[in-house]
């Protein structure tokens, strides 16, 4: 069998890039272990990284001001979109593509060998298979309830780092994430950002009904549950990956599916999959990463309040610049200059791989 393109993979970036390349007339080779499964997760990104291609009905809600708290609060101005995951899936319709199930054994520039033994060749092959989880590499865990609005007098929180979740101030940090989901529903999520190890989901489900309780919100016990576990290490940009698998998996936040969602078109009409500066961002993201991972749990809201204190072009360039190595490297250089002196010593002792004195929940991290 051969075609214009094979992408192994069909998560939320693999999909998201067939769908485009059938736009544009291709033949679509996709191959999956499990192509019919159904996403769970519940996606979101900044609406100005959502391409005008996307059906707007696979936009759940959307949040004008998002609020975050660190020691104090912050009103962020960037629109923020819920995705209504199963019509985002719907709306990138793979009608044309010639889907086989199994799993990619090897592939190359040109060729991709199944499982099965069975060999598929391409003018390009593009590996969108997300990143495996394996021991030491940092990862990204949370635990929500899908409530009914509550109706409570609090904005939708992006991050809200606040100390009401029951948890020793001693231990790793984690946050609250408050989204609206459509159909008059409310994700409450408590999240681990990042971790080495990171923080298990049934510590974090205790933090979550305890800070739940402790804000007077109901929980009858039958809601719907949300478990998050993922890798947020393990990528790299390079020709012929896409999604996590290429670097566009943010590793000081996890986000990736707005990433991805804007750079399919590109992708698929063969402009480049990666840049000098993209390759210079990604390295930069992860000494953001490392210098995350060195934080004492005390100095955790600080450096977010000094983050979302930073002007709103150098937060959007920082979370959403995959390529824009000037606007990153400003606002990691603004934000070095705003926080405390103590934690400016332990960030460029990260950054620069230095040694570092240890705290607790600290972890070592694989970085590949």
């Amino acid at each position: 069998m051969r075609a214009d393109i094979v992408i192994c993979g069909l998560g939320p970036a693999g999909r998201a890039l067939a769908h485009r390349c059938l736009v544009r007339g291709m033949s679509v080779v996709a191959i999956d272990p499990n192509p019919g499964r159904r996403w769970q997760a519940t996606y979101a990104a900044w609406t100005d990284e959502l391409p005008p291609w996307l059906d707007g009905t696979a936009v759940a809600a959307t949040v004008a001001r998002p609020h975050a708290y660190g020691r104090r609060a912050h009103m962020i101005p960037r629109s923020y979109s819920v995705l209504d995951t199963g019509r985002l899936q719907d709306t990138l319709d793979l009608t044309g593509v010639t889907v086989l199930t199994g799993r990619a054994t090897t592939l190359d520039r040109h060729t991709v060998t199944l499982d099965s033994g069975r060999r598929v060749r391409a003018d390009r092959v593009i590996d969108a298979r997300g990143l495996r989880r394996r021991a030491g590499r940092a990862e990204q865990t949370a635990y929500g309830l899908v409530l009914d609005d509550p109706g409570a007098d609090e904005p939708a929180l992006f991050m809200d780092w606040r100390a009401d979740n029951g948890a020793d101030p001693a231990s790793p940090r984690s946050f609250l994430y408050t989204i609206p989901v459509g159909g008059g529903r409310v994700l409450f999520e408590e999240t681990c950002l990042v971790g080495a190890p990171a923080i298990g989901l049934g510590e974090l489900a205790r933090r979550l009904r305890c800070r739940l309780r402790s804000r007077g919100i109901p929980v009858r016990g039958d809601e719907p549950v949300e478990r998050v576990r993922f890798p947020v290490v393990g990528g790299a940009p390079g020709t012929g990956r896409f999604g996590a698998a290429g670097g566009y998996l943010h590793p000081a936040t996890g986000y990736s599916v707005g990433a991805a969602l804007a750079a399919a078109g590109d992708i698929a009409a063969g402009r480049a999959a990666t840049s000098n500066a993209a390759r210079a961002v990604y390295r930069l993201r992860r000494a953001g990463l490392r210098a995350l991972l060195a934080l004492p749990p005390s100095a955790v809201p600080g450096f977010f309040d000094a983050f979302f204190e930073l002007d709103i072009g150098l937060q959007r360039a920082y979370l959403s610049g995959h390529a824009d190595l000037a606007g990153t490297a400003a606002a990691m250089t603004r934000l070095f200059a705003a926080v405390p002196a103590c934690t400016r010593a332990r960030l460029a002792a990260a950054t620069l791989h230095l040694p570092a004195l240890s705290h607790p929940g600290s972890g070592s991290v694989i970085m590949e």
